[in-house]
């Protein structure tokens, strides 16, 4: 989060309203103003006024959300929250992008006012000039100007872009005023003449025009999106959202009406928006004010873009500061320049992205087009995110703002990707590249950052509407209490949910002592719950299979984790069950072997052992970060490799132990890796000098793990505690079923007690 900062909350009203309005005025209206008049005629107002609504709507969403989620990352901290990591990669993914391109239609507006500003002040300038008057170095000035603001933010946290916006809105103050003063001295009648036929193509141009300018009214996002940096946020931020629009509004509709009005020549505005788009208010302002207008013009143009640009720039290399924060996106990403404070890589990177589309787009209207149903598409799912926020808070009647939201998003966004197929065409594009890079290079990290995330954060699991269960079964007295107080740990906090499980069998049920034994053994079990403030529920059942038993019990109740103490192995057939009962169960699964009322808070030092592979990174990482939520202990990798291994595949399974470790630790840990004879005997006596050893089980096959014969020599040799982890790999996939799973958590049944 960008929160963490050296210069943190530093935006006040005044500065969050600022990047809004940076972003919003200006910009948008004179790049695309043109755009919308060839299409819908003075219907283009309409246009503007039916967005402004829209974005109304959008407002209101966002506000709620800042307030229930004061933090940087804009949407994607709000999916993040809501909804889960897996669809907050996309959705960061897609709001990303949106800025990126918004960035580079500023950067070329800024590029096409200077080309039109010289070509009127140097007609027939030579040399270097008349590479930007051809139209040749345009897009090299728009490069410039994105590498400009990006070195700018690079070294230093923001600021830079308010003198812009500032001068920006005072210029566009005098052409609205000039307007006004040239309606008053002229014929009413001849003006009213220009806005017939008010909309020559209907409705349809209209809408047209609404997806080709929607991007013009946005930016009241980023400042959501800059939320880790704005002082009180709670208040700041919803008034910021609303001034910035309402102010963009105040100026953009009485601007297009003074351009149709006074501003039109006599073939009217729809003519000279298909002769000149891009030059159209320079030349209607020409054409009231003389001179003087034109040049106004220019001179807005080229502080709105740069505002713009800056803005976007700002807010887009939050996000994927953000996001490389929980390892959405490369983690380098989410580094902190330590001289400047600045998220400098994140905001090279957004700045390099924004430098290739430029070199590849090049053109104006085809970047708005794209950026309008890319904001569209995200600005739906923040009104899908409210109010599943709602329903999250047991609020179930569905808030009217946010569904008439959604909709209007939506329904503008299918209409702009019908009659613009080039927008839809790079949405896709873009969509599949995320999902491309997320399952071959980002999920494993993001995945596991989650896992850490939700078993620190008391708040996360309750937004996302989960109540995970586990489910322990309880038969050994000794083992009882010590079996509570780890699944106290391990549970997700604040909503995470403990069921105690006695099972009877039949044939002891005329037996009055074992009944007594199974009550005490559940009493001090919850008491021990208690202890912990976990308060568990408790289910006694009958039944003749007691490993069926549990497991029927595990499925049915569709618990997230199931808490098994390890019996004595060189009982009969124990090691078979247990794997019978692991092959049953939908769910993790945690084996413990711990001394009786042993405590897991007395484990200082953790040994755990890695294989080199994944398989039970994810359940890993939870539990180190649970056990790091009171007293972080010294976690300890260690990887065993044969004594005469050879030095290039020792190094090389070294790079992959440490990167598996570094993803799966929280705070201070060592990666041993040593070359042994017996691994089994050397992974024992390492033990011994711990405090609990961690360990994964095998995996006979995809999403079934094995207890295993490596795991069960090492425990036969100790006599340490320890936890086995078997992690069911697909509930936390990139499929149907994971996202399903992710996006509508199942509430779980009522249970008897």
């Amino acid at each position: 989060m960008a929160s963490d900062e050296r210069s943190e909350r530093h935006l006040g009203l005044f500065g969050a309203t600022a990047l809004g309005v940076g972003a919003i005025v200006g910009g948008g209206i004179l790049a695309l103003a043109g755009v919308a008049f060839a299409t819908a005629g003075p219907g283009a107002i309409a246009a503007f006024a039916l967005n402004g609504i829209i974005a109304g709507i959008t407002v209101a969403s966002f506000a709620r959300l800042s307030r229930r989620f004061p933090e940087s990352g804009g949407i994607y901290t709000y999916a993040k929250r809501v909804l889960s990591i897996q669809v907050a990669f996309m959705v960061g993914w897609v709001v990303w992008f949106a800025s990126i391109v918004a960035g580079v239609l500023y950067a070329l507006g800024f590029a096409a006012f200077t080309a039109e500003g010289i070509r009127r002040l140097l007609p027939a300038a030579g040399g270097p000039w008349a590479f930007i008057v051809d139209g040749q170095g345009e897009v090299i000035l728009a490069m410039g100007a994105i590498a400009f603001y990006a070195w700018m933010l690079t070294a230093r946290t923001s600021g830079g872009g308010n003198a812009a916006t500032i001068g920006k809105v005072f210029v566009f103050a005098l052409l609205i005023g000039g307007a006004a003063w040239a309606w008053l001295a002229g014929d009413s009648r001849e003006v009213t003449q220009h806005f017939s036929p008010f909309a020559p193509a209907g409705m349809l141009g209209i809408l047209q025009a609404m997806g080709y300018t929607f991007i013009a009214l946005q930016g009241f996002d980023l400042i959501a999106a800059v939320g880790g940096e704005v002082k009180n946020p709670r208040q700041v931020m919803p008034r910021a959202m609303y001034l910035s629009l309402g102010l963009a509004l105040v100026i953009y509709i009485p601007l297009l009406v003074a351009i149709v009005a006074v501003g039109a020549s006599e073939d009217g505005i729809l003519s000279m928006a298909a002769s000149n788009p891009e030059g159209l208010i320079a030349e209607a302002a020409e054409n009231y004010m003389g001179v003087t207008g034109y040049w106004l013009v220019i001179g807005a143009g080229l502080l709105s873009m740069l505002s713009a640009l800056f803005a976007n720039l700002y807010g887009a290399s939050r996000v994927a500061f953000s996001m490389a924060r929980d390892r959405t996106l490369p983690r380098q990403m989410g580094q902190i320049r330590p001289t400047t404070g600045t998220p400098a890589i994140a905001v090279l990177a957004t700045g390099a992205m924004m430098v290739i589309i430029v070199i590849a787009v090049g053109n104006v209207a085809a970047s708005g087009a794209a950026a309008s149903l890319i904001f569209l598409l995200s600005f739906a799912m923040v009104h899908c995110i409210v109010i599943l926020a709602r329903r999250r808070e047991g609020k179930s009647r569905i808030s009217l703002l946010p569904g008439v939201g959604t909709l209007l998003c939506l329904g503008l966004a299918v209409f702009q990707a019908i009659v613009v197929p080039e927008a839809g065409r790079v949405a896709v594009l873009w969509l599949a590249v995320g999902v491309a890079l997320y399952l071959m290079a980002l999920a494993p990290g993001a995945r596991l950052a989650d896992a850490s995330a939700e078993a620190l954060d008391l708040d996360l699991a309750k937004t996302r509407g989960r109540s995970p269960l586990v489910l322990v079964p309880v038969a050994n007295p000794a083992s009882a209490a010590s079996m509570t107080d780890i699944a106290a740990t391990v549970r997700t906090p604040n909503v995470g949910q403990v069921l105690l499980l006695s099972v009877m069998q039949h044939e002891r049920l005329q037996d009055s002592s074992t009944i007594l034994d199974a009550k005490e053994i559940l009493a001090e079990s919850v008491e021990r719950g208690f202890n912990r403030s976990i308060h568990p529920e408790t289910l006694f059942t009958v039944a003749t299979d007691v490993w069926g038993e549990i497991s029927r019990v595990a499925n049915e109740h569709q618990c997230e984790t199931v808490l098994i103490g390890l019996p004595k192995i060189t009982k009969q057939k124990v090691e078979t069950h247990l794997n019978r009962l692991i092959s049953n169960i939908d769910a993790d699964i945690i084996i413990v072997r711990a001394p009786p009322r042993w405590h897991i808070g007395e484990a200082k030092r953790v040994l755990v052992p890695l294989g080199g592979r994944r398989a039970h990174s994810r359940l890993r990482a939870r539990l180190i970060a649970s056990l790091s939520r009171v007293s972080p202990p010294l976690i300890n990798f260690i990887h065993v490799l044969p004594k005469h291994t050879e030095a290039d595949s020792g190094q090389r399974v070294e790079r992959i132990i440490k990167r598996i470790a570094r993803d799966e630790a929280i705070g201070q840990h060592l990666v041993d890796i040593e070359f042994v004879e017996d691994p089994a005997e050397h992974i024992a006596s390492r033990a011994d000098a711990s405090d609990l050893l961690v360990m994964g089980m095998e995996s006979r096959r995809r999403d079934e793990p094995s207890i295993g014969p490596f795991a069960l020599e090492v425990i036969r040799r100790t006599t340490v505690p320890i936890i086995l982890l078997g992690c069911r790999s697909h509930l936390t996939s990139f499929s149907p079923r994971g996202i399903v799973r992710a996006v509508s958590p199942i509430q779980k049944p009522g249970r008897q007690t």
